[in-house]
């Protein structure tokens, strides 16, 4: 067995119930005193309905807004001009509805400029979120959460609603993080991986290509016949054994990689023993996590330790 090259190894990659009866009551009574007031007058143009991805809700718009639940999920974002905190997300909301390709409706409610929408909604602090589908309201969450929370937030509400959530598109940096990975370029990889996650920690694919960076450099000039034979020699050697490990996930045989840890950390004990486990649950981490033979090498670790 030749040296491993990165470049041709293979790739792992709550409040109680909303008071809407009055707001509704009183948006229909303001509607028919204009009309009463202009009586006999030219008609004045019709306001333009609610129809776009992102509205501002007032209190005179809001039977339409309601309205427009019946049919597409509504998003209720509760701020003011001052909450500075909730700039980004409501930035990353609009983001999100502009590219829902009509999934859902953002609401955008000013909490001061529409005190009786907000009393409604109970709302005690900004920036909060509801969600209204089929003319109910149902709490989202208060304060900021990071964008992948919102994500996951934003396509439950969607597949609640009846609809399927858009697709994200790629993002450019994890595509040329994926090409250093693939030409070898392994500190420009990790780079753009590490940017990525300074944004957003929780990004899965991030994580995992920057382990597997990680495991890239850790074989880097192997010879892995050495290293196997080596691992073979010195059985209880948590060095030798974690780099077997690594050459066979590497080279395929991830299942033997994985089992090999098992066994170490039955054999050892202390701070090897937590090493070995550690360095198993990063190579797991590699590997989808509905692979059934991920699931048996979890199942395996969690018999050893206990």
């Amino acid at each position: 067995m030749k040296q491993l090259d990165p470049r041709t190894a293979p790739s792992m990659f709550t409040r109680g119930a909303v008071d809407l009866g009055a707001i509704r009551d009183r948006a229909a009574a303001q509607a028919k005193a204009e009309a009463a007031a202009a009586a006999g007058a030219p008609a004045a143009p019709a306001p333009a309905p609610a129809g776009g991805a992102i509205v501002d809700v007032t209190e005179a718009s809001f039977q339409e807004v309601m309205e427009r639940s019946l049919t597409v999920p509504v998003l209720l974002l509760f701020s003011t001009e001052w909450a500075t905190e909730a700039a980004e997300l409501r930035a990353e909301l609009e983001r999100l509805a502009t590219e829902s390709d009509g999934a859902f409706v953002l609401g955008r409610v000013d909490a001061e400029k529409e005190p009786r929408v907000t009393q409604a909604f109970r709302v005690q602090s900004v920036p909060t979120v509801y969600a209204v589908i089929g003319g109910q309201p149902t709490p989202g969450f208060e304060g900021v959460i990071d964008n992948a929370q919102l994500k996951q937030f934003v396509d439950a509400v969607i597949k609640a609603g009846g609809g399927e959530p858009a697709e994200a598109p790629e993002d450019p940096r994890l595509l040329a993080a994926e090409d250093a990975l693939m030409d070898g370029e392994l500190d420009a990889a990790a780079a753009a991986y590490g940017e990525i996650l300074k944004e957003n920690p929780g990004d899965a694919v991030a994580q995992a290509g920057l382990a597997q960076v990680e495991l890239l450099r850790r074989i880097a000039g192997v010879d892995p016949n050495a290293a196997l034979a080596a691992a073979e020699a010195n059985p209880d050697d948590v060095a030798a054994q974690t780099l077997a490990a690594d050459i066979e996930v590497l080279s395929g045989n991830a299942e033997q990689g994985y089992n090999r840890l098992v066994a170490l950390v039955r054999r050892t004990a202390g701070a090897e023993r937590d090493q070995a486990r550690l360095h198993l649950i990063s190579l797991l981490a590699l590997a989808a996590p509905e692979d059934p033979v991920v699931a048996k090498a979890r199942r395996a670790l969690a018999s050893a330790l206990f």
